[in-house]
């Protein structure tokens, strides 16, 4: 197996080639043509051999999304399962596997929580993001553990513009439900120094998140946001520069949970630090040294209750990042990263730390006929061991306008803190039983796929995936919702994505199949739709602006064993805007047009006996106004 393993990576040797005129760091930022996230370092989108999606702040700003998890519902491959509208629980479920198994970085730091391994997107404020990407399929050969799914990257706010000066910016929203977006922001420099500072506050009064209509959880659940970013790039000169990023999002969501009897929130605290300093070492070798910081913080409160409680979990990092040019046709990434995840808790958990180092190489050529890519990374866990990955790819280029692109890539991930170590849960009357297995292994997939991209004339490109992953040893709560390995999982997949423009339209349609099955049992994973689809449409006028999305999803079950069906649905929304002057923009949106009534999941209600099935509900129709101010001097 290890000699198959590595003749086929060997096999499938697309490259790190670069554009033919480099650009850097905070220029890729802006282009939707480039992509960071695949191996770590600026390249084309045409050159890498991941399928993925980018979406850039010109983007952002002409779909009109009120929160990252709308804007990711447009990613083929991708779904995001919420728990009552803005600020609720998102579960994100890329190519079928489920929310811990997709690692998300905010600026190249590690983002999902060492508690449960989730990270919380939703969360993060549409208006301090510069850009998103999603690398889908497993990479943990450049990131390690929890890409086995994919890699979502979320770049903050960069400065606007290029040219000297400063240029401030301001933006109020009104929304339905009494909702509020505010957002400040201030960038510029010169050609040396950038640096852009954000602030923003957004609160909503909220729907009822649940369909109970009766006691403490028929009242609507209000969420509110407090966030500011700061970025700062520097060049020393042409060979050294360096930067730092800083993300500090608070604020407090409510929900339901009837059998409390009462009304409780979470406050949280989200932040993440990063810096970093580069050097151009000679005209062949770059090197890179960041260094990074994140936080989640969680305190669960109840009004009209003494109940509280407390989660967090803390990660440093350091990573040393190496690109060499051997040839013009031959290139290599390497680089070694350290981290260690740190919890505290009001409960008693039995460990609260631990560290993971790793290092990997990956080897790309790109030649005339045929490109590859053939990478390894070594992770060493101070709790499991060590793990290896391999990733391979091979690219061959049918003509000047198709191109297909065969690769095999593994993945894992390590069980959280909570899946080992949860505290036992006792009762006076029935005694402790246990929540937690510390005997668990970590998850390891592979995952094979064929790629076809193809320029369909001078206005439409198409890329089409179809792609298979086996996961095994994979973590499922058994009988008595304990942990387990216990899982083998297959997922088959196709998906698909047109861009075409058009006399003046725009448009973009993303189409997701896929059978995700725990091959044990033969039923379907919870929560993963089989088909969705998704569908946008733009046309410019002048100073007018029209625009509309159709999102589409087959039913999916709310439960493993697939009794709770939850039923398909299709959510339309409208959005205009108006260049009124040179510097005021006026916006307005409705979302969910036809008020359609939909659930992503169903959970059981301990305040009833016996206990009933209650559903989480989204949003019906919410309308926005906006206005943007963006002065120039």
């Amino acid at each position: 197996m290890k000699f198959s393993r590595l003749a086929l990576s060997i096999a499938l040797a697309p490259s790190l080639a670069l554009a033919e005129q480099p650009v850097s760091h905070e220029q890729a930022l802006k282009l939707s043509d480039t992509l960071i996230t695949a191996n770590r370092d600026v390249e084309q989108r045409s050159d890498s051999s991941a399928a993925s999606t980018v979406f850039t702040r010109a983007d952002i700003e002409r779909l009109q999304p009120s929160t990252v998890a709308d804007l990711l519902k447009r990613v083929p491959g991708m779904q995001i399962g919420q728990s009552g509208g803005r600020g609720s629980v998102s579960g994100i479920y890329l190519r079928g596997t489920k929310t811990a198994q997709t690692l998300v970085l905010i600026d190249g730091q590690r983002f999902n929580g060492a508690d449960s391994g989730a990270a919380a997107l939703e969360f993060l404020s549409i208006d301090q993001i510069e850009r998103i990407e999603v690398s889908k399929g497993a990479n943990s050969a450049t990131y390690g553990a929890d890409a086995i799914g994919g890699v979502i990257q979320v770049f903050t706010r960069r400065a606007d513009g290029e040219g000297e000066g400063l240029r401030p910016r301001a933006r109020l929203a009104y929304g339905s439900r009494g909702s509020w977006e505010r957002s400040l922001g201030l960038s510029g420099g010169n050609a040396d120094t950038r640096f852009s500072l954000n602030a923003s506050s957004e609160d909503t009064n909220g729907i009822n998140r649940t369909d109970v209509k009766q006691g403490p959880d028929a009242d609507h659940d209000a969420y509110r946001n407090n966030s500011i970013s700061f970025n700062l790039n520097h060049r020393f000169s042409e060979q050294v520069e360096a930067g730092l990023s800083l993300l500090d999002q608070r604020g407090e969501t409510e929900y339901d949970l009837g059998y409390l009897g009462s009304y409780p929130y979470d406050e949280f605290e989200l932040k993440s630090y990063s810096s970093f300093i580069k050097a151009q070492l000679n005209d062949n070798w770059s090197s890179q040294l960041e260094l990074g910081h994140s936080e989640r913080r969680r305190f669960f409160r109840a009004d009209d209750s003494s109940l509280h409680d407390s989660l967090s979990s803390y990660r440093n990092s350091i990573h040393w990042l190496n690109n060499l040019r051997l040839s013009e046709q031959h290139s290599v990434t390497a680089g070694a990263e350290w981290y260690e995840d740190t919890l505290h808790s009001n409960a008693d958990y039995n460990e609260d730390s631990r560290w993971n180092q790793a290092a990997y190489i990956q080897h790309a050529y790109q030649g005339q006929h045929v490109s590859t890519e053939l990478g390894l990374r070594h992770d060493k866990n101070q709790q499991f061991g060590s793990e290896n990955t391999w990733h391979g790819a091979l690219t061959v280029p049918l003509n000047t306008a198709n191109q297909l692109i065969l690769s095999y890539s593994e993945g894992f991930r390590a069980p959280t803190f909570v899946d080992l170590y949860y505290p036992d849960f006792c009762d006076p009357t029935y005694g402790c039983s246990p929540q937690a297995n510390p005997d668990l292994q970590p998850e390891h997939s592979k995952s094979y796929e064929l790629q076809w991209r193809s320029q369909l004339g001078n206005n439409a490109h198409l890329e089409a995936s179809l792609y298979r992953t086996d996961i095994k040893d994979a973590i499922v709560l058994d009988s008595f919702w304990i942990p387990q390995n216990i899982a083998t999982v297959r997922i088959n997949g196709f998906e698909a994505s047109l861009n075409h423009h058009f006399m003046g339209w725009q448009s973009a349609i993303g189409l997701s199949i896929i059978d995700p099955r725990d091959r044990d049992t033969g039923k379907t994973l919870s929560r993963r739709a089989k088909r969705t689809l998704s569908l946008d449409i733009d046309r410019q006028v002048g100073q007018y602006s029209f625009g509309a999305s159709w999102l589409a999803s087959s039913h999916s079950f709310s439960d493993e064993n697939n009794t709770q069906k939850m039923s398909g649905y299709g959510v339309l929304g409208i959005r205009t805007s108006w260049q009124a002057t040179s510097d005021v923009l006026l916006g307005l949106k409705v979302d969910n047009l036809l008020d359609k009534q939909y659930s992503h999941a169903q959970v059981a209600d301990f305040s009833t006996f016996p206990a009933q099935q209650r559903n989480y509900m989204e949003e019906g129709r919410t309308g926005w106004i906006s206005v943007t101010w963006t002065p120039h001097f």
